[in-house]
């Protein structure tokens, strides 16, 4: 019996140790950390070759060397046939605003639409006073469509420079040698005439009724109206509510027939008081008759 306990207590002595030692247990508590593990299949890699790239970086040869390789390989693709723009279609503009577009726009036949910014050309496009709205696209073919919308002429504006025609919301659509270019337009002059167009555009269809007659307004101390008629006949208009008191005096002429009369102005400054400007000769056949009726009811008093 002690033979055998012998036996198995030198077997058990000569068997190895199951559990780990003190630094594997270590080693193994600290893999079990998820951020430890996260640093070594991760971080430990990115590192190496961020330290990798920062040492082949470091020499000035190879890194101008890599950059020229890139911007060659960059232009390769750029320049490719299917990405160059041989063709431009303007569409949508006059003759004349064509020659403008080709002047603005800053292309040299053929580029590379990665070379185009189509917002910033669209931007540059509407800068052009002619020009409402553009669309600009890319068309497979090489094909680079330019579609406009023209801003329409509303009136001549004659200014103390030039005489220019105005979009009805006061853009700028071109300059002409005089008025007379446009006989089909009215006509607004004055200070600051041409930052008050919408305004001036109601007067003017107010004013339908004189078409005919209606020469245009002038802009009167940069606050207010005057209508001009034919024989420079004028409608003073008010600074404030200028339309109701041009609604009045059309009113007025349906009624008396005013304008056809032999007067200089109908005066609306005074929207309560409004005055009527006769000619020097009609003033003093006016006054010729008034003595004759006042000399006619003294005689009947007599």
């Amino acid at each position: 019996m002690r033979a055998l306990k012998f036996l198995r207590r030198t077997a058990m002595a000569a068997m190895p140790d199951p559990a780990p030692s003190r630094w594997r247990y270590r080693v193994q508590r600290l893999w079990l950390t998820p951020l430890f593990r996260a640093m070594v299949r991760t971080g430990l890699p990115i590192c190496l070759l961020g330290g990798s790239v920062l040492w082949y970086v470091a020499d000035t040869a190879r890194l101008e060397g890599l950059i020229d390789k890139a911007t060659e390989v960059r232009r390769a693709v750029e320049e490719r046939p299917e990405f160059m723009i041989t063709l431009v279609s303007i569409d949508g503009a006059s003759d004349e605003l064509s020659l403008d577009i080709q002047e603005v726009l800053p292309i040299d036949l053929p580029v590379s639409q990665f070379a185009l910014d189509l917002n910033e050309l669209k931007q540059l496009l509407e800068e052009l006073g002619p020009i409402q709205s553009a669309d600009v696209r890319i068309k497979p073919g090489g094909l680079l469509t330019i579609d406009v919308i023209e801003r329409s002429p509303a009136v001549v504006w004659r200014s103390r420079e030039a005489v220019e025609l105005l979009a009805n919301d006061g853009h700028r659509v071109k300059a002409v040698a005089s008025a007379s270019a446009r006989p089909d337009l009215p006509q607004v002059a004055g200070l600051g005439a041409e930052d008050h167009i919408p305004e001036a555009l109601r007067l003017l269809r107010a004013a339908s009724p004189l078409a005919d007659r209606l020469v245009g307004l002038q802009r009167i101390g940069a606050r207010r109206w005057d209508v001009v008629l034919e024989d420079d006949i004028r409608i003073m208009l008010p600074t404030e509510q200028p339309k109701r008191a041009l609604d009045r005096a059309m009113a007025l002429h349906a009624s008396q027939d005013v304008f056809n009369r032999d007067i200089v102005a109908i005066d609306y400054r005074n929207a309560e008081r409004p005055t009527l400007r006769m000619r020097p000769a009609a003033r003093t056949e006016w006054r010729r008759i008034k003595d004759i009726e006042l000399m006619a009811n003294e005689g009947g008093n007599r």
